[in-house]
């Protein structure tokens, strides 16, 4: 029998237990200090060198880097090896899924990453690592090294479009599978959350596993309230070994 695709979108939620603020959620960031936004506000950013200044003093303190994949990343991880075939479309830019043992071709990251740098003139790009031991060595806003450019995180902020290559293939993805998991988004940042919608109209059962409600849990055969990082795992071993 043939396995079905499983398409899993996964939000902030699924890496607060890696130590990973949520932005957005009822104690998230940008509810508890909006001045915060700014700092990834493209257009402030570009136009802003104080901002960039602070941008930078953000990342030397956000704990991205330093996190380490959770149950549910082992979870997904271990659900592509058993066979299963897995796409992993996400909206965190940590990189969890991939240290978790996901192939990276197997991800599609909707906003881009924080583990790189990439210049806004010329396209270059580098390991956000250097970039931030430029930064702790005394450069307050590093400029690109091959053409002097603006840095920034490889990241999608606000006021950018996304890839329109990555969306085409999480959209792809969306309408191909038999079985969509929404894992730790709130499903309300547009296009990302579509994508659920697409899936439920394309004949997938759709799975929403969230703290908090979401616009699509009508949509949802199932809407699972409980903690991602054991409600994940056990949907995604009955999915593996539905027989037991």
């Amino acid at each position: 029998m043939n396995k079905p695709l499983v398409a899993i979108l996964s939000g902030a939620g699924i890496s607060t237990d890696s130590g990973i603020p949520d932005y957005r959620g009822p104690h998230g960031l940008w509810r508890k200090d909006p001045e915060a936004e700014r700092l990834v506000r493209y257009e402030y950013y570009m136009s802003d060198p104080e901002i960039r200044r602070r941008s930078w003093q953000m990342r030397r303190k956000n704990r991205t880097l330093k996190a380490e994949p959770n149950a549910a990343h082992w979870a997904v991880a271990e659900l592509e090896r058993s066979g299963m075939p897995v796409r992993v479309i996400t909206q965190n830019v940590d990189g969890l899924h991939q240290l978790g043992g996901m192939p990276a071709r197997k991800v599609l990251e909707l906003h881009g990453s924080a583990r790189s740098v990439v210049c806004t003139g010329c396209h270059a790009r580098g390991p956000m690592e250097d970039a931030l031991a430029r930064v702790e060595a005394g450069e307050a806003d590093p400029p690109c090294l091959e053409c002097g450019g603006i840095l920034k995180s490889a990241t999608v902020m606000f006021g950018e479009r996304l890839d329109p290559v990555v969306l085409g293939e999480a959209l792809a993805i969306s309408k191909a599978c038999q079985v969509f998991i929404a894992v730790g988004s709130s499903l309300q940042v547009q296009p990302a959350a579509g994508l659920a919608g697409v899936a439920a109209e394309h004949g997938a059962r759709l799975v929403i596993v969230n703290a908090e409600p979401t616009p699509y849990d009508e949509l949802a055969d199932e809407a699972i309230r409980e903690p991602i990082g054991t409600a994940l795992p056990k949907l995604l071993r009955d999915l593996a070994n539905p027989s037991d």
